[in-house]
């Protein structure tokens, strides 16, 4: 059992960030287009490439659908004739903790794992600031329980909270025509800056404009990765559940264009298919706000993350005695004692709705895979992942429409930690 798993209750998954996991699919991609290197993490590109059975090609096409787990997939292949046909040899991969977009998509992205991107959830604290940092907007709320309209941009450059290269600048410094296609709003934006970063960028918004997109970009000859991003199987999932027959539409569109990929790209031709994490539908009697519940807002300075996986500060960014510093290297007199206490108290509220760990515990157990010092600080002080479908908000700093939402992610259940990667070669079968 790994360490990560020990922390777990039977019946979780635990993220691993090795050549089973997310982080494998782009360096698996460089593998077989033929070019080495390694992670931060130590995987390399042969390996996998090896571990993911990816032949070796000239051309690569890696299309990441937002939300579509392994179990929401295989649950509702009834909507998507061309995966379903493709089950039988699908691999099914872990996502990371949480399993939630920011945090995926830059392991996705660097071959890495969530505590060397830096980027852990959708929601963090700046430790330098205090302010409530959006990972996926790259913006910041400076005083988190007195919202002010439009939070200002996230004070910290991509390149100095995520600094691993990504796999994209690896495969354009050795020769690979590297190409996204994605949204315009994408384009430049913090997130791609920091997950993403590396080769050109075409703005395409329809799914059927963004496949037209990667099939222009793989006429030239040479060796080429293209990657396609689409998000709103993951949208529809977060406003309607994804056992709703909304969900079930867009699934039929996004495979239905998924197909005429395949069809489209030049003959030999490797198309993989994957996904950053899964979704649950939220049990609106389970859930529980922060800001209604006093045992749960005691000790708390700051909640961070999302309903299904929160960092919990217990001090501001200097400390309650302003002895912490910025880099994290000095924490508050006390602020050990305070987050024991607080863990205790959720522990004592939730029971065995959701698993609690310090950030000793979850550090240890690799539940962000290693992480790096200028990581540490902005990793929540108690960490907590609910379990079944319960879900935990606090309405001081989220907004109407967010505690809303029917589908949900970020914790270690199977729907929401295993994806697919599902691979097929243009012209052959």
């Amino acid at each position: 059992m790994s360490a990560a798993a020990a922390l777990l209750p039977a019946g979780l998954v635990a993220p691993t960030y090795g050549t089973d996991s997310l982080a494998a699919v782009l360096p698996g991609a460089a593998g077989a287009l033929g070019v080495d290197l390694t992670t931060a993490t130590g995987l390399t590109s042969r390996d996998c490439a090896a571990a993911l059975g990816l032949p070796a090609v000239e051309r690569v096409v890696v299309v990441l659908c937002d939300g579509l787990g392994h179990l929401n997939l295989a649950e509702r292949a009834g909507h998507a004739p061309f995966l379903r046909g493709l089950l039988p040899g699908t691999r099914t991969l872990t996502t990371t903790f949480p399993s939630t977009t920011a945090a995926a998509v830059s392991t996705f992205g660097t071959g890495t794992a969530p505590g060397c991107s830096g980027m852990l959830g959708y929601t963090q604290r700046n430790p330098a600031t205090g302010g409530l940092a959006n990972m996926v907007s790259w913006t910041e709320q400076p005083d988190p329980y007195r919202p002010v309209p439009g939070a200002g941009a996230l004070p910290v450059p991509a390149h100095e909270l995520q600094r691993e290269p990504t796999v994209f600048e690896r495969l354009t410094a050795a020769g690979v025509a590297v190409t996204s296609v994605g949204p315009a709003r994408f384009a430049g934006s913090g997130m791609t800056l920091a997950a993403l970063r590396g080769g050109a960028y075409v703005a395409a918004e329809s799914l059927e404009d963004r496949v037209d997109g990667v099939v222009r970009a793989l006429r030239p000859g040479g060796p080429a990765l293209v990657y396609l991003y689409w998000g709103d199987v993951d949208k529809t999932g977060h406003h309607h559940g994804w056992q709703s027959w909304q969900w079930g539409d867009e699934l039929e569109a996004f495979d239905r264009e998924v197909a005429r990929l395949v069809r489209s790209v030049p003959p030999g031709t490797l198309v993989l298919v994957t996904a950053d994490h899964g979704q649950v539908e939220v049990d609106r009697a389970a859930r529980l706000d922060v800001a209604a519940t006093p045992a749960l807002a005691e000790g708390v300075a700051l909640v961070g993350g999302e309903p299904r996986a929160l960092h919990l500060y217990v001090d501001g960014p200097d400390g309650v005695d302003g002895t912490h510093g910025a880099d994290g290297t000095q924490r508050a007199a006390g602020a050990d004692g305070r987050a024991a206490a607080v863990a205790e108290r959720w522990r004592d509220v939730l029971g065995d709705g959701a698993v609690v760990a310090l950030r000793e515990e979850a550090t240890a157990a690799g539940w962000f895979g290693p992480v790096t010092d200028h990581v540490l600080p902005w990793v929540g002080d108690v960490l907590v992942a609910p379990r079944e479908r319960l879900t935990v908000v606090d309405s001081r700093t989220q907004t109407p429409a967010s505690l809303e939402l029917a589908g949900v992610h970020g914790s270690f259940t199977p729907h929401e930690m295993t994806v697919p990667l599902v691979a097929a070669v243009a012209g052959k079968g």
